[in-house]
């Protein structure tokens, strides 16, 4: 079944994780460009780790595909359009991502996300262009459905929903916006209407803020398909961070950034809660984004497996709600082995100087500002300069 006669019938469908930020930690991604040339240099990782998503649940595999339009691949220094090409990154993505579909009962998204283009005021059709060249490598690999994510501007997802349109394929949608709306100010709720009305048949949030923020950005999307008398399928993937403190641009405002942000990973119980909540809203994909690994995955499949029927392949070493631990040699975790314990536990950080909250940079950039005005050539000494007078500690 495809992802609509899935989705209608009433079905759950579990989105994978976040694949640039565990791939950089195991050393395959380069922090900064996020771009995903290890379809090619590294394919065995990218592989494994489909592997490992597929195992605990996923019923879904996102080709690897987050920023692999070409202006993206080539912008400040990166080598990876002349060296290697869009269209192998993406081929490689969607044979990679096929494989591993295979070994169960998953679907293959293909996904686009936003553009450097977009953010350098280019015109529509050019914007346009950068999804068509990724979207004729789907095509021809023949993907399930497709995704137009992480976008913080409704605008350019709408393009990006025209175009994947084109395909005849289902299309779902997903910002990166909070309940402030987008960059530009426009509401949830009307996103999500102009999202529908240009073709998506799945819209949500993804990224950049946490589950609670996420599912609270999500259910005013709702809000605004009833007012507007639309309908379409909830979907929700977002950090597997705690953001309480993020301004309206999410957690890259954060000072912790990407390389500090360790102290807010949620729990699986975190995330048994966030599956509990995101059901009982309405929303049918969920899933995760960045910091989401596959143990969260799991906590998705196990917390929802008595709606779903079964639990999944990675669930036979894990004892449901730590029931496990009764064969430790310990007494006192032997004493853990209870539900009780973990829903309310309040987990310590052990940073006994460290605050509980930051404080965003919230410069309050976005598409048209000088410092957002991408380049092909690397970011040079004079503009990191610059950077640094602004940014001072």
């Amino acid at each position: 079944q495809g992802i609509l006669e899935r989705l209608d019938a009433g079905e759950i469908v579990i989105g994978d994780g976040g694949f640039v930020f565990a791939l950089e930690k195991r050393g395959y991604v380069k922090a900064g460009p996020w771009t995903p040339e290890a379809t090619v240099e590294h394919p065995e990782a990218v592989r494994q780790l489909h592997r490992e998503f597929l195992r605990a649940g996923s019923n879904v595999l996102q080709t690897f595909t987050f920023y692999a339009s070409e202006d993206k691949l080539e912008n400040r220094g990166n080598y990876v359009a002349e060296k290697i090409s869009c269209q192998k990154v993406n081929e490689a993505a969607c044979d990679i991502a096929r494989e591993v579909a295979n070994e169960g009962d998953a679907l293959v998204a293909g996904g686009v996300s936003q553009t450097p283009s977009y953010l350098s005021c280019k015109d529509k059709a050019e914007v346009k262009a950068a999804f068509r060249k990724q979207l004729d490598v789907f095509m021809k690999k023949n993907v399930d459905f497709l995704i137009a994510e992480y976008f913080e501007h409704v605008e350019e997802a709408v393009w990006a929903v025209e175009v994947l349109k084109e395909s005849g394929k289902p299309v779902a949608a997903t910002m990166c916006i909070g309940p402030e709306g987008d960059m530009h100010g426009v509401p949830p709720g009307q996103c999500a209407v102009q999202l529908v009305k240009a073709g998506a048949s799945i819209v949500g949030v993804n990224c950049h803020f946490d589950p609670d923020t996420s599912l609270e950005t999500v259910k005013l999307m709702k809000e605004g398909l009833q007012a507007a008398k639309l309908k379409a399928h909830l979907m929700s993937q977002p950090l597997a961070y705690h953001t309480p403190d993020c301004g309206k641009q999410g957690f890259i405002d954060l000072p912790e950034f990407p390389f500090g942000l360790e102290p807010r990973i949620v729990t699986r119980w975190d995330i048994q809660k966030y599956a509990r909540k995101a059901y009982d809203l309405g929303i049918r994909y969920i899933g995760g984004c960045c910091g989401f690994e596959p143990y969260h995955v799991r906590a998705i499949a196990e917390e929802l497996g008595p709606e779903r029927g079964f639990l999944p392949e990675a669930s036979e070493k894990h004892g449901s709600w730590g029931n496990s631990l009764s064969m430790h040699t310990k007494p006192w975790v032997r004493a853990r082995a209870r539900k009780e314990y973990w829903e309310n536990l309040r987990p310590a950080s052990g940073r006994p100087y460290c605050p509980s909250m930051s404080k965003p940079d919230g410069w309050g950039v976005t598409k048209g500002a000088r410092e957002l005005m991408q380049q092909k050539e690397a970011t040079s000494e004079q503009q990191l300069k610059e950077l640094f007078q602004k940014r001072k500690f």
